[in-house]
């Protein structure tokens, strides 16, 4: 298990406590101080502990190493974590929304100017941790972790709104009663917004898209530049886990031994890996120079 992975997996059972904790303190305080806002807010970090869950698991997964079975490895139980996490967050939003809906429609109270404390709180508390989190998955190339990151964001923007909601509600007096549950029912809606930016990437992934040009340019320089290599092409690269295979046609002088062929395109293969350390693996496909370019 690699460094990455051991900091992938850690942080995610920190953010299950994390979420754990708020769930708690946000659906105690929205009974108590009955803001429906604040308990949607509640309920998306309920959501946010399977999250949590999915995205150890996943990684924890995607570590192991290739076997008869799964000769490619796991890496892609990475990407499908991420996508399980992106429907988390849809069901959440879908549930959120409903009961908005419902709440607006029934009489209820105002909600009690203590929620708003409450909510400064979490906002600060899922904004810290949702920075903290994109940076790992940045640093690492994890599309799982940057996944679980726009989940902590999405909890914040869910607080955020719950507080406007509540401020309306409180300055407003009454007859704006339910503006907390229009606050929590926009909220939704962002949510299914994050959730189809957190599903797209790993979607991409399980496809096999190829990654940005920059990865391609930096893979063909690395090549290019073993001597021995007259020219390359066919240059496919896809993502699996946190690293990125290769399958390159490399062509050398038609005269060379086959022995020799061997050795070059091991060198090239160590140069490709030297230089762009998120390549796990590469296949080099010799060739014959037939003197284009």
């Amino acid at each position: 298990m690699t460094d990455a992975v051991r900091r992938g997996m850690r942080t995610a059972l920190i953010g299950l406590c994390v979420n754990a904790v708020l769930a708690v303190i946000k659906i105690a305080a929205g009974v108590i101080g009955s803001s429906q806002a604040l308990i949607a807010d509640g309920i998306e970090s309920t959501a946010d502990l399977f999250s949590s869950l999915v995205v150890w698991s996943g990684l924890r997964i995607a570590s192991r190493s290739a076997d008869e079975q799964y000769p490619f490895g796991y890496g892609k139980a990475e990407a499908l974590s991420a996508v399980a996490v992106g429907v988390l967050l849809f069901l959440a939003a879908v549930a959120i929304a409903i009961e908005s809906v419902h709440q607006i429609l029934t009489p209820h109270h105002t909600p009690r100017a203590f929620t708003l404390v409450v909510l400064v709180g979490v906002i600060m508390v899922k904004e810290l941790w949702f920075r903290r989190v994109r940076r790992l998955g940045e640093s690492v190339g994890s599309t799982v972790v940057s996944a679980d990151a726009w989940h902590h964001r999405s909890d914040a923007i869910t607080s955020a709104a719950a507080f406007v909601g509540i401020s309306v509600a409180l300055i407003g007096g009454p007859g704006w009663e339910s503006a907390d549950d229009w606050a929590a029912l926009l909220a939704s809606g962002v949510i299914v917004y994050n959730a189809v930016g957190v599903v797209r990437p790993a979607v991409n992934d399980l496809m096999d898209r190829a990654p940005a040009p920059t990865m391609l340019s930096r893979v063909a320089a690395a090549a290019r530049g073993v001597p021995g290599v007259r020219a390359i092409e066919k240059l496919k690269v896809r993502k699996a886990g946190m690293g990125y295979y290769v399958d390159l046609h490399v062509q050398a002088d038609p005269q060379m031994a086959l022995h020799d062929a061997h050795v070059l395109s091991g060198m090239v293969k160590s140069s490709i890996r030297e230089a762009v350390p998120e390549v796990h693996g590469a296949l080099i496909h010799m060739e014959p120079y037939d003197g284009g370019a």
